[in-house]
Formats: structure tokens, C-alpha cells, sequence
């Protein structure tokens, strides 16, 4: 069984070296490209042929440059206790890493969209369980209602491929994209609590 290139060796410096890729690649993706791995491999002052030991192809340079951010809520300590003031403080701040994230989230997108795709591209992420943590009061007032599935659906609405089309095809600017999902999401949050 063979070892991955970076396991072995300097693990160090090509945990640097990856970095350093990943880092040029969400520059690059921040000023609207969509680069190939030789681009990134330049925009970083890295040789093209180290590039392509760490990403054999734009596909997985992507990938690697999606953001990744852990925390069990995008809800802050002074975050609303009740609903449905505690779900717009939620879909407000979903919107603003939606759109802090933009290039990388498209350019996942894209790929994921691709003639090629191996499915699935798309990384599961921690959305779903965001939704869920904002609608933890419903457990309590609302136990009858399934908290996953109305999580499911509001991500479904509010998530940045939605952004993309509030803005790319209905021309609406980030204000009016952030409160057509917030009302979206009271919407079904509405319809599950039978307000």
C-alpha cells in the first residue's frame, strides 16, 4: 500500500506548500477567476510539477479551497432565545458567510455541476445542523414538529445556490437577497407551526 505524498517526508513544509496553493487558489476565487492548478501553482511561487502532487486537477484545487468553518452555531452568546427572532438571527448570519464565501462557494458549485462530476462533490457541510441549532426552541414548544426536515427545507431556501439566483437572475442586490430568504425562512417555519 502505497503512502500520500504528503505523509511522508517533510510533513511539515508540505503542509506549508498545500497551505500556501490553497491560499492563492481563494485569492484568485476572491477576484472572480476560476483557476486551474498551474495558476494557482504561480500565484503562489510554487513550481507547477510540486503543484500537481498535491492536486492532480482543478477539481480537487477547488475542493480543497471551499471554506471549511466548524462551529456547532453561526449564533452568537447575545443570540435571540425564542422564535422566530432566533431563526433570522441565524438566516442573517448564514447570508453573511454565504456571501463573505461567494467565489469559493460558486466555483464549488460549478464543479459540482460539471460534465464530469463524480457525485458527490458537494461537501455534506454543517448547514443543516445550523438550521437545526436556531430551531432548537421548537423541540420544547413545538415537539410534534420534525426539527430535521424543517431544517432540511429551510436550507434548501436560503443556501447559496438560492443567493445565486436572487442575484444573478432575479438582480437583486444582497439586502433584498438576505431578506427574501429570511422571509422565506419564516415562511416555512410558519407553515410547520401552524402560525
Amino acid at each position: 500500500m502505497s503512502m500520500p505524498y504528503e505523509a511522508t517526508g517533510r510533513v511539515g513544509q508540505k503542509a506549508r506548500t498545500r497551505q500556501a496553493l490553497v491560499d492563492a487558489t481563494r485569492r484568485l476565487l476572491a477576484e472572480g477567476q476560476t483557476p486551474q492548478v498551474e495558476e494557482a501553482a504561480e500565484a503562489a511561487g510554487i513550481s507547477r510539477t510540486t503543484a500537481y502532487r498535491y492536486f492532480p486537477n482543478q477539481r480537487v484545487l477547488l475542493m480543497a479551497a471551499h471554506p471549511e468553518i466548524s462551529p456547532d452555531t453561526l449564533l452568537g452568546p447575545d443570540a435571540p432565545a425564542t422564535l422566530p427572532e432566533r431563526l433570522d438571527a441565524f438566516v442573517a448570519a448564514f447570508c453573511e458567510y454565504n456571501f463573505t464565501w461567494e467565489h469559493q462557494l460558486r466555483a464549488a458549485l460549478r464543479v459540482s455541476l460539471g460534465p464530469d462530476a463524480e457525485r458527490p462533490t458537494l461537501r455534506q457541510g454543517r448547514a443543516v445542523a445550523w438550521v437545526e441549532d436556531a430551531l432548537a426552541p421548537l423541540r420544547v414548544t413545538h415537539p410534534a414538529v420534525d426539527v430535521h426536515a424543517l431544517a432540511i427545507a429551510i436550507r434548501s431556501a436560503i443556501g447559496i445556490e438560492t443567493l445565486i439566483w436572487l442575484s444573478d437572475v432575479a438582480g437583486y442586490d444582497e439586502a433584498q437577497a438576505a431578506r427574501t430568504v429570511r422571509q422565506t425562512a419564516r415562511a416555512l417555519l410558519d407553515a410547520a407551526t401552524g402560525r
